[in-house]
């Protein structure tokens, strides 16, 4: 049986983020993934929509009358965009590639050590990720390529990339924070449990 020095002590470390993050503070993360979670999902509703609605719409202008001529690079644009704007609501949500089995097998303080170890990494190489595609993208700028069928410039349609890349840098320090904020366990900033939307339809 431990001690009453022993809880005491427990009891203070638990107390820790409370101290170091007032209640103020805390809320700032919620407001600010809720405004993620509505511009997130608006863009890749929006973005899969159209992606559909273009591609249904070339199958029978292709049937019937002629191929239209610029949906292909409209669909590739599209097809970016849904890419890196899932990257970041799949690192909010937590759904990314991860060796569940071994964290879950983990007591919660070695877990929480190393979900802020891996989503320090994870941020370092998304921020690297975001130097490098800045660069690509300065490099088609100053090419002044275009795209065959809009003769857009060709780097408007990258710039989503290195935003991506920012965006999940920015998901995964958030779920540094919401870890050392919070005495609990979290997988990412918004996701405690990969089995949290499973409950809650249970419950519904």
């Amino acid at each position: 049986m431990p001690g009453p020095s022993q809880n005491s002590l427990a009891d203070r470390i638990r107390a820790i983020p409370g101290r170091l993050f007032p209640e103020r503070i805390r809320a700032i993360p919620g407001m600010l993934s809720r405004v993620l979670d509505f511009t997130e999902v608006t863009i890749l509703c929006g973005a899969i929509s159209l992606l559909a609605l273009f591609i249904i719409v070339n199958v029978f202008a292709r049937f019937f009358f002629q191929s239209i001529y610029f949906v292909e690079e409209l669909s590739e644009f599209l097809i970016i965009m849904i890419t890196f704007v899932g990257a970041s609501y799949a690192t909010r949500r937590a759904r990314h590639i991860r060796m569940g089995a071994f964290l879950d097998l983990m007591p919660d303080w070695l877990e929480k050590i190393f979900i802020v170890v891996i989503s320090l990494v994870s941020a370092l190489v998304m921020f690297v990720m975001t130097w490098h595609s800045c660069s690509y993208l300065t490099r088609v700028r100053d090419m002044g390529q275009t795209t065959s069928a809009l003769r857009a410039p060709y780097w408007i349609f990258l710039v989503i990339i290195p935003i991506g890349f920012f965006a999940s840098g920015i998901q995964c320090l958030r779920t540094v924070m919401k870890n050392l904020m919070e005495k609990e366990v979290w997988l990412s900033a918004d996701q405690q449990s990969e089995y949290d939307e499973l409950l809650e339809g249970e419950e519904a």
